[in-house]
């Protein structure tokens, strides 16, 4: 009898993250989140239905016609959602591919040649490391003008350093093993070794942290255009929208409970596929 085909790494891990019930509702819940932002445009009008004013309309409860209500400009709430996640994704998911470049590169470096490198690197991101994520961003933020290019930048820089050590611990121990060492001897580049042979081979805290830093990246773009920082009116953002809904809360919680319930979803389906990833792709657990 034939013994059946190992299973690669990442097929294992597949089985396991589909075995995590939460995982794989996070996973769906998100889909379906991304694919409605991506859709967006094809059945929502941007002009019309998202910054359209029609003050006969303001101010009415979810119904049949409106499913999110209206807000005081008689804008359509449910088109402002779906619109406002285009931002929100795209932001969190540009500045972490931003913040993975920056911060892996350094911690890759740092962790791969050590000595005086490492240790002036690592001091640099510990002094970046020292601020707050939020604060830094807000800082940051506060410097720039308010425009989303300026929004993903302030929120790379102040998660640099949390993707520089999620890459150079496992870089740490892997340069020491006997497939780096024989990459050495045949005159491969150090360039070559790191990003072909060692980066490679800790995807596994990358793809989670990443996972989980994107969904920490969206509730700071909210809170930056929750405070006036961020995304500006009347561009349809979570944040701005419930900013924009504060004057009206007491006698229409609507404006606040349809984008208040967008971030919570997002972040919570993002919490449990990370949760689930991590599991996944811990060696430990084969």
């Amino acid at each position: 009898m034939n013994n059946p085909k190992k299973r690669s790494q990442w097929a294992d891990a597949w089985r396991r993250l589909q075995k995590n019930k939460l995982a794989v509702c996070g996973l769906v819940i998100f889909t379906v989140l991304v694919l409605g932002a991506l859709a967006a445009p094809l059945f929502l009008d941007y002009e019309t239905d998202v910054t359209g004013i029609n003050a006969q309309n303001r101010l009415q409860s979810p119904s049949s016609e409106n499913w999110f209500g209206t807000d005081r400009l008689g804008r359509d709430v449910f088109a402002r959602v779906v619109w406002g996640s285009r931002y929100s994704l795209s932001i969190g998911f540009s500045a972490a591919a931003i913040s993975l470049l920056l911060g892996g590169t350094i911690g890759a470096i740092a962790g791969y040649y050590g000595g005086m490198i490492d240790h002036v690197f690592m001091r640099v991101m510990d002094i970046l490391q020292a601020i707050p994520a939020t604060l830094l961003a807000i800082c940051i933020a506060a410097a720039l003008d308010p425009s989303p290019r300026n929004i993903v930048i302030a929120i790379a820089v102040s998660f640099c350093p949390s993707f520089a050590r999620v890459v150079r611990g496992p870089i740490l121990s892997i340069r020491e093993m006997e497939y780096v060492e024989a990459a050495k001897a045949i005159g491969a580049k150090n360039r070559t070794i790191i990003f072909s042979h060692i980066i490679p081979n800790c995807m596994g805290p990358i793809i989670v942290q990443t996972t989980l830093s994107v969904a920490i990246m969206i509730l700071i773009v909210s809170g930056l255009s929750f405070l006036g920082l961020g995304i500006q009116p009347p561009t349809p953002e979570w944040g701005a929208m419930l900013a924009e809904s504060r004057s009206h809360i007491r006698d229409h919680s609507y404006l606040a409970f349809f984008p208040g319930l967008a971030i919570m979803t997002t972040i919570l389906s993002l919490n449990m596929l990370g949760d689930g990833l991590r599991d996944a792709l811990d060696p430990r657990l084969k």
